[in-house]
């Protein structure tokens, strides 16, 4: 069972997920890449997902099966002035907080969240603590991710943020994890199947989110979920109300 909802934090999303013991049957939808980063609490501790390149098994770490995990999910671009850490030296991990962050300071934000009620609402509150005290995310990074999320391409964005090749990818591997050109494909597989989930047909979400068929549709899942359409949307219709995308939960 999965739930979120749009976080006090700009443009953060608290969400809540618990996973069952396992059964016969299909495995649920698997993570996907979404150019984004968590906060999550789980099992008594505070971890974060890195950015994805690749999808994940949900609840595979670090709680596993039959456990809760409370997390916020940052927008794109927003976590690594948050944490303190270049996006790209968490790309593909998830890491517990402790590795990041002073004990004292963990400690402290363990027990505001630990034993309460509402562990989303609690991780939020202490996210929005801390976010007043550090630096705000890069404002040109946060309008790259705008821009590609809208669907325009890496050289046009480039050109509307104000910046060069080399100095807009140097800028996106340390906000994002990857470059500008992941970032773009991973959104447009995102919008893509927002557009299906939202049932409209193969084809004409594919067109719609910016691929030259559905066949380059088709090509990008298996590259970025590995796996197919059909085999995703069945599963994510198993799971209501739909997750966003994230790479983010466990």
């Amino acid at each position: 069972m999965y739930a979120e909802r749009a976080s006090r934090l700009d443009g953060a999303v608290v969400w809540t997920r618990t996973m069952p013991p396992p059964a016969p049957g299909p495995a649920a939808h698997p993570v996907l890449p979404d150019g984004c980063m968590d906060l999550l609490w789980t099992n008594g501790k505070l971890y974060v997902a890195g950015p994805d390149t690749q999808a994940h098994p949900a609840g595979e770490t670090p709680a596993g099966a039959n456990a809760r995990y409370d997390g916020v999910r940052f927008a794109p671009g927003a976590a690594p002035a948050f944490l303190g850490v270049p996006a790209h030296e968490l790309r593909d991990q998830r890491v517990d907080l402790a590795e990041l962050w002073p004990a004292a300071r963990v400690r402290a934000l363990t027990g505001l969240v630990s034993g309460t009620a509402d562990p989303a609402a609690a991780l939020e509150n202490a996210a929005l603590r801390h976010a007043a005290d550090a630096p705000p995310p890069d404002p040109a990074l946060r309008a790259v991710a705008r821009q590609l999320a809208a669907g325009r391409t890496v050289a046009a964005t480039a050109d509307a943020v104000g910046l060069g090749a080399r100095q807009l990818h140097r800028r996106s591997l340390a906000a994002f994890g990857y470059g500008p050109k992941t970032l773009a494909r991973i959104l447009r597989l995102q919008r893509a199947l927002a557009l299906v989930r939202g049932g409209l047909p193969y084809a004409e979400a594919a067109l719609a989110a910016g691929c030259a068929d559905q066949a380059h549709l088709s090509r990008e899942m298996r590259a970025l979920a590995g796996t197919t359409l059909g085999a995703y949307v069945a599963s994510a219709n198993r799971e209501t109300p739909q997750p966003s995308g994230s790479s983010t939960t466990a």
